[in-house]
């Protein structure tokens, strides 16, 4: 039975012709050997006078040549007679070309629009490659379904980001709650005397809280837009799948372009800056509970975190440094300067002091580096002279950044505050041989150092995020000053180079 259903269906597409797409009517043979309807291979040769071409395979003949094919005809007929199926190609729901009003069966690859056999002979896509426009349309189906599946992991993928930001509000809005229970608690011991500074702070803290809440919305409300634009061109796609071919086909150039340009960017939910602030307002938390004693004598005149304005201080500059003439970037130059070898100046580890020193309040800068460098703070007593080793120990608290990793050394006892990063990678020393590896994609290359004088306390942050670094362990300064340090030097690989750049 399959197989004469399969004989029979043969039949049948033979019996077709591929001008009207229906059984054929007083069939004939032309020159190449193919069959049509004398009507219409007629109609498609009115327009030639001396070349006549096969609307199939091209082939031309100079004159007219049409023998009937009998066998066809006798086929034909007895299938019209039955007609116990709808013949393959029926007109009806299908297009016809505005200009011949044959059916639009072909496309043109190249022009990207469906055509009639007439439309191929023409000079217009004569010489342009073209394929049945079933065919056509099954290849552009393929490429719809591969967009669709594209743009439907954009969503998922809004929806993630939808759903993250949500949380990180939420866990934000968590912290800002503990800190407040925190104040309140600490305040109540000197109810007296800080109630307006209480006041003050928790005024602070509604300000973040209210825009944590707008920051959180407003990422929702652009991720919505997001969702509701690539919503609706996913059913606009699918809505264009369901059209017939020669429909569906209409301006799909323009439909591919549409699916392309639509890229989800995932916009930034809440800026580095506000991470800052909400940092401090912990630390601040954090720290009220050991310093609440002398809390009162130094409330009113205490200042938060001032951003310092730092220059280079030529006079302890190594000699292989060179600094710009604005004093705020340091490189690493090919030969050493003959500079006078002063008490002040480095002599062996290739560094620079920054010109201010603090000795109490809260300071932070930021840095560009570029190759390996060093960045922190340093004793106003460290040594100038001899090897030196960047860790607290020595009085240095730095962070050691080079072209392939970022590290701290955080032993307490020689005075030295540092961390060290990388291009691909970034870590933290917690004890002398341990580190704490960050992704390569999050390996800071603008770097904020913090400096909190009376708790004793340096970190270091990726500026670009508000993520921190690393904290150093609380040391005590005893009155000393301290000072910025930058260091650079030549990397290991040939013709490589350090920089570093104080950021306004």
């Amino acid at each position: 039975m399959a197989a004469a259903q399969d004989a029979l269906e043969g039949l049948r597409a033979q019996c077709i012709c591929s001008l009207c797409g229906d059984y054929l009517n007083n069939p004939v043979i032309i020159h190449c050997g193919h069959n049509f309807c004398r009507g219409c291979i007629t109609r498609c040769w009115e327009q030639f006078r001396d070349r006549f071409p096969c609307p199939l395979c091209r082939a031309e003949s100079p004159e007219i040549r049409l023998r009937p094919n009998r066998q066809l005809r006798n086929a034909a007929d007895l299938l019209i007679e039955q007609r116990s199926v709808q013949p393959r190609g029926s007109w009806a729901g299908d297009r016809v070309c505005e200009l011949h009003g044959e059916r639009l069966n072909l496309f043109c690859v190249e022009d990207h629009t469906p055509i009639c056999v007439i439309c191929r002979a023409s000079q217009a896509h004569g010489s342009h490659p073209a394929v049945p426009i079933e065919e056509a349309s099954q290849g552009f189906q393929e490429q719809i379904q591969r967009h669709l599946e594209s743009l439907k992991k954009e969503r998922d993928e809004i929806l993630s980001c939808k759903s993250s930001g949500e949380n990180t509000s939420q866990e934000l809005l968590k912290q800002l709650e503990t800190g407040r229970q925190k104040i309140v608690a600490e305040f109540q011991q000197l109810r007296q005397f800080l109630e307006e500074q209480e006041r003050l702070l928790l005024t602070q803290l509604e300000e973040l809280n209210k825009e944590i809440e707008k920051m959180g919305a407003e990422y929702v409300a652009k991720l919505s837009e997001e969702l509701s634009s690539f919503s609706s061109l996913i059913s606009e796609m699918e809505e264009k799948r369901q059209q017939p071919a020669s429909e569906f086909l209409q301006d799909i150039k323009g439909t591919l372009s549409r699916c392309e340009r639509e890229k989800f960017q995932n916009p930034e939910a809440f800026s580095s800056e506000l991470k800052w602030r909400i940092w401090e307002s912990s630390q601040r938390n954090a720290s009220l509970g050991t310093i609440v004693k002398k809390f009162k004598d130094s409330l009113s005149s205490r200042q938060w975190s001032d951003k310092a304005n730092v220059t280079l201080d030529p006079d302890t500059a190594h000699p292989a440094l060179i600094l710009s003439a604005d004093r705020r970037s340091v490189s690493w130059g090919v030969t050493r300067q003959d500079l006078p070898n002063n008490p002040e100046r480095f002599d062996n580890w290739t560094c620079v002091l920054g010109c201010e020193g603090f000795t109490s309040g809260r300071h932070y800068w930021e840095v560009e580096g570029w190759g390996l460098c060093v960045v922190g703070v340093a004793r106003e007593s460290v040594s100038r002279k001899g090897r030196i080793s960047p860790n607290p120990e020595q009085g240095i608290w730095a962070v050691w950044c080079s072209e392939d990793q970022c590290v701290a050394d955080t032993s307490p006892e020689q005075g030295v505050w540092a961390v060290q990063c990388s291009e691909d990678r970034c870590w933290g020393l917690t004890s002398p041989g341990q580190s704490i590896r960050f992704p390569p994609s999050q390996a800071p290359r603008r770097i904020r150092v913090y400096l909190d004088y009376e708790q004793g306390q340096v970190a270091c942050f990726d500026a670009g995020t508000g993520d921190p670094i690393v904290t150093f362990p609380p040391a005590s300064f005893a009155g000393e000053r301290i000072r910025p340090i930058f260091g650079v030097r030549a990397g290991v690989r040939p013709g490589s180079s350090a920089r570093l750049r104080l950021c306004p």
